[in-house]
């Protein structure tokens, strides 16, 4: 079964779950912007949770199935239509050979997933599918080799469902953890940090978001050995504004390191729109990984 991208989209890519064990030679792990809709994705077609999907932006490509598969959308809300005809969300969907899927305007959301019952037969570079410079074009193609299994009902996963809508698009502060640069912000700019909204801008992709908001600065320069960074790490550039590092990222880095947004709040993070509002709030390493693994552990039945 292959799938072909008859009109490229603006930035779509094939991703999984990263190419992590690399960073130590400079390699960026990838991976799915949003893991949580990939996951649900891939969950409901009884795939492997970490499988391959295909993570589309707006405005997307365009896509026909060479041959019969069962496929899943999750994440943003583009209005997907198969055949011109409008398809659910978080649904099975059953395609077959010569349907053609379609977006056709973004309602909400930044980024979707498309899952397909299967495993992807293209070349994996160390140990993962994921893209990273690379993006699909038009007449790439996706070679899957369907499985059999049958896919869960959507009926039954309603709690899930709403625990993921609440997860991914739900406005709250997004909890931090602070970083080895945290003590050296003067005392105003932490209660900035705290207190005062900070916005999304155009500046804005897979490698970071740059933020919009009040100046930070520190107690009195100073200068940082690069170190290791991850996707969440929250940077204080040279002009005194903020940038929280994505799957893209580099692997090292030397502006400040004010902190790391915990990994239950960062598929919210990737769904934000321009101009998205966002506040901040302190938290801890234990809150981090009990929230992480409560969460986690709704995908095992």
């Amino acid at each position: 079964m292959s799938i072909t991208i008859i009109k490229k989209g603006i930035s779509d890519s094939i991703q999984d779950a990263g190419r992590y064990g690399y960073q130590h030679i400079g390699i960026q792990p990838g991976g799915y912007m949003d893991y949580l809709s990939a996951q649900l994705a891939n969950y409901i077609l009884n795939n492997a949770i970490t499988n391959p999907v295909i993570e589309i932006h707006f405005p997307t490509s365009t896509f026909c199935f060479e041959s019969e598969n069962i496929i899943c959308i999750t994440g943003a809300n583009f209005v997907p239509v198969l055949n011109e005809k409008s398809i659910a969300m978080q649904t099975p969907i059953h395609v077959n050979k010569g349907d053609v899927l379609q977006f056709l305007q973004p309602i909400h959301g930044r980024i979707a997933y498309i899952a397909f019952q299967g495993e992807l037969t293209n070349d994996k570079w160390l140990n993962s599918f994921s893209y990273f410079a690379k993006r699909l074009d038009t007449g790439s193609t996706l070679e899957i080799v369907k499985n059999e299994r049958t896919p869960k009902d959507p009926s039954i996963l309603n709690n899930l469902f709403e625990t993921i809508e609440t997860k991914v698009f739900k406005q709250a502060a997004f909890q931090f953890i602070p970083g080895p640069a945290w003590n050296d912000l003067d005392a105003a700019s932490i209660q900035q940090l705290l207190n005062t909204p900070f916005k999304t801008t155009l500046q804005s992709n897979r490698m970071g978001f740059q933020l919009t908001g009040p100046s930070l600065n520190l107690i009195r320069p100073k200068s940082y050995l690069s170190s290791a960074v991850t996707r969440g790490t929250m940077q204080l550039l040279p002009n005194g504004a903020l940038i929280i590092l994505m799957a893209d990222h580099q692997t090292i880095g030397g502006y400040p390191n004010l902190g790391q947004i915990i990994l239950v709040d960062l598929p919210r993070f990737a769904q934000l729109g321009n101009d998205s509002i966002i506040h901040f709030s302190l938290t801890n390493v234990d809150s981090a990984q009990q929230q992480y693994k409560s969460l986690q552990n709704r995908f095992t039945n």
